[in-house]
C-alpha cells in the first residue's frame, strides 16, 4: 500500500541548520519513506486517486520519530513511590530492590505496556530497554517486554541487563536479585539466538547490558564484551552517574567508573553508555577518541540530584549523544520531547555554573558564558543523534530510504498555540508538549487521533492501578 502525508510542514534535524518547512509531502509504501517533496509536486497525483490512503497533514508538524537511547520500561511499577522520593541513588535503588524483588512476569508485561504507550502518545517511535532484574526463581523473562512491545508496535533496542555482585560480594543489590554470571550469559545467547534481528530497518535488536560496574563482576564484564563482539551487537551500561559511585569505585576497584571501562576494553563504537555526569576532561577526552555514545538524561539526574551532565563539553568534544527518559522511578514520565526540553535547558544554564571533583558548584561571572544553544540542537539529539547511539542510520530522519518512522503534531494544540506560527521546531521544543495527533512506527499507525490503537488506555490504567496499589505501593 502506497501512501501520502500530504501538505505539512516538515522537520528535517538533517539540514545543516534544521528548521520547519510548510508545504511538504512524505510518500511511504510499507515501512519505507519512498519520496519526499513539496506537496504542490504531488497534488496532481493525490487527485487522480494514485495513493490508496492520503494524510491531511494541513494544521500539523510532521516530525521523524524519536529515538529514546536509555529506559527501565518495569519501573513504572514504582513510579512516585513515596518511600524514595526523596532518595539519592544509592539509598534510592536500595529502597527499590525490596519492591522489584518481587516481579514476574505479568507485572513486568503491564509495566512496559504503560511505559510503552507513554512514548508513543509522544511521537517516540524507538526505544532501548535497558531490562536487569531477573530474581532466581521468578518467571520474568525479556518475553515480558518484547511481547509488550510487539503489541503496541514500538521499534526496540532490548538491552538484556544483568547483576551479579550481591551483598556478600561487595555489590548493591540484595543476593536474592541477582544471577550468576553462568545463568546470564546462558540467557544472553539464548536470546540472542531467538530475537536479534540484524537486518536494517529492524523492528528487534538486542544489546547486551551489564547494569553498573558496581553490580556486576569484572569477570561477567569481560565475558559480555568478548560475546557482544562476537556477535556483533551493542554494549550498555549506567556509568559516572554520580559522586557516589566515583567514591565507591575508588574504593573497590581503585580506580574511576571510566577508567575501569577502559582497563576492560570497555569503550568503543559498539559501546554507549548512560548519564555520564561526573567527567572530567581527560574522561571526554578518551570517550570521544574511542567513538563510545552517551546517553543523557537529564531529568532523572536532577531528580536524584546526581548532578548535571557536561554537554555542551560533550558537543564540542564531537561525542556521539542520544537522550533518554530513563525509567519512570526516576523520572515519573515516559516523554522524549520533554526530555529534549530539559536537555535544552541543562545546555543553556550550565556554562553560568563551575564545579569541582568535589561536586561544589557556584556561579561563574568572570566571563561571558556564549550564546544559548539552539532548540535545533535538542531536535537533533531527540532524532539523528539517539539513532547514531544505537548506530541504525536508517532512523531519526524523514528520506528516501529512511524508515515509515514519524509523528503528526496538531498546530492547533493549545499548548502550542502562538508558538507554532511562530517557529514550529522550537514550538515542539520549548513548549509543554502535546500528544502526537498520528504517530506510525514501519509504516504501522499505532496512535491514531491521540490514542493508543493497540488497547484501551484507561482500562489498561485501572488494571495497572489495582496491580501496583496490590503488590508496589508503599
Amino acid at each position: 500500500m502506497t501512501r501520502i502525508v500530504h501538505d505539512t510542514t516538515l522537520l528535517d534535524p538533517q539540514r545543516s541548520a534544521p528548521s520547519a518547512t510548510p508545504g511538504m509531502s512524505i510518500v511511504y509504501q510499507a515501512d519505507r519513506v519512498t519520496e519526499v517533496g513539496h506537496a504542490a509536486d504531488f497534488t496532481q497525483r493525490v487527485s487522480a486517486g494514485e495513493f490508496e490512503q492520503v494524510i491531511d497533514g494541513r494544521r500539523h508538524i510532521l516530525m521523524p520519530g524519536l529515538v529514546n537511547t536509555h529506559h527501565h520500561l518495569y519501573q513504572s511499577l514504582t513510579r512516585g513511590l513515596r518511600a524514595v522520593q526523596d532518595q539519592r541513588l544509592f539509598n534510592w535503588l536500595l529502597g527499590l530492590y525490596d519492591r522489584w524483588r518481587n516481579l514476574d512476569y505479568e507485572a513486568v508485561n503491564l509495566a512496559a505496556k504503560i511505559s510503552i504507550a507513554e512514548l508513543l502518545l509522544h511521537g517516540c517511535t524507538t526505544t532501548s530497554d535497558h531490562f536487569y532484574m531477573f530474581p532466581p526463581g521468578a518467571d520474568v523473562r525479556v518475553e515480558a517486554v518484547l511481547d509488550a512491545a510487539e503489541e503496541l508496535g514500538i521499534r526496540i533496542h532490548l538491552c538484556r541487563g544483568s547483576m551479579s555482585l550481591g551483598r556478600t560480594g561487595g555489590g548493591l543489590p540484595p543476593d536474592d536479585c541477582v544471577e550468576s554470571d553462568h545463568d546470564i550469559l546462558a540467557d544472553c545467547e539464548r536470546v540472542l539466538d531467538a530475537y536479534h534481528d540484524p537486518q536494517p530497518h529492524a523492528l528487534r535488536r538486542i544489546d547486551l547490558a551489564p547494569c553498573s560496574p558496581f553490580n556486576v563482576t569484572p569477570e561477567l564484564l569481560r565475558d559480555t564484551r568478548t560475546l557482544a563482539r562476537e556477535r556483533g551487537v551493542l554494549l550498555h551500561t549506567h556509568l559516572a552517574e554520580t559522586l557516589e559511585e566515583q567514591t565507591f569505585c575508588l574504593e573497590k576497584l581503585g580506580c574511576r567508573p571510566v577508567q575501569y571501562l577502559a582497563d576492560l576494553d570497555w569503550l568503543g563504537p559498539d559501546v554507549y553508555l548512560a548519564h555520564c555526569v561526573w567527567l572530567d576532561d581527560a574522561e571526554i577526552d578518551l570517550i570521544s577518541k574511542t567513538k563510545t555514545a552517551i546517553s543523557l538524561c537529564p531529568t532523572s539526574n536532577m531528580r536524584l540530584g546526581s548532578g548535571l551532565p557536561r554537554i555542551n563539553d560533550l558537543l564540542a568534544a564531537g561525542v556521539r549523544l542520544g537522550i533518554g527518559v530513563d525509567g519512570s522511578s526516576s523520572n515519573d514520565a515516559g516523554n522524549l520531547l520533554a526530555e529534549a526540553r530539559h536537555t535544552l535547558l541543562v545546555a543553556r544554564v550550565l556554562p553560568r555554573l563551575t564545579g569541582d571533583p568535589t561536586g561544589h558548584t557556584h556561579t561563574d561571572t568572570s566571563a561571558d558564558p556564549g550564546p544559548l544553544t539552539p532548540a535545533a540542537v535538542a531536535l537533533e539529539l531527540a532524532t539523528v543523534g539517539g539513532a547514531a547511539v544505537l548506530n541504525r542510520p536508517e532512523l531519526g530522519h524523514l528520506q528516501p530510504g529512511s524508515a515509515a518512522d514519524f509523528a503528526l503534531f496538531s498546530m492547533d494544540d493549545i499548548t502550542l498555540a502562538g508558538a507554532a506560527a511562530q517557529d514550529p521546531l522550537a514550538a515542539l521544543v520549548l513548549c509543554e508538549p502535546p500528544r502526537a495527533d498520528r504517530v506510525v512506527v514501519a509504516g504501522r499507525e499505532v496512535i491514531r487521533a491521540g490514542r493508543v490503537v493497540a488497547l484501551d488506555e484507561t482500562r489498561l490504567a485501572a488494571q495497572f492501578n489495582d496491580l501496583v496499589a496490590a503488590r508496589f505501593a508503599s
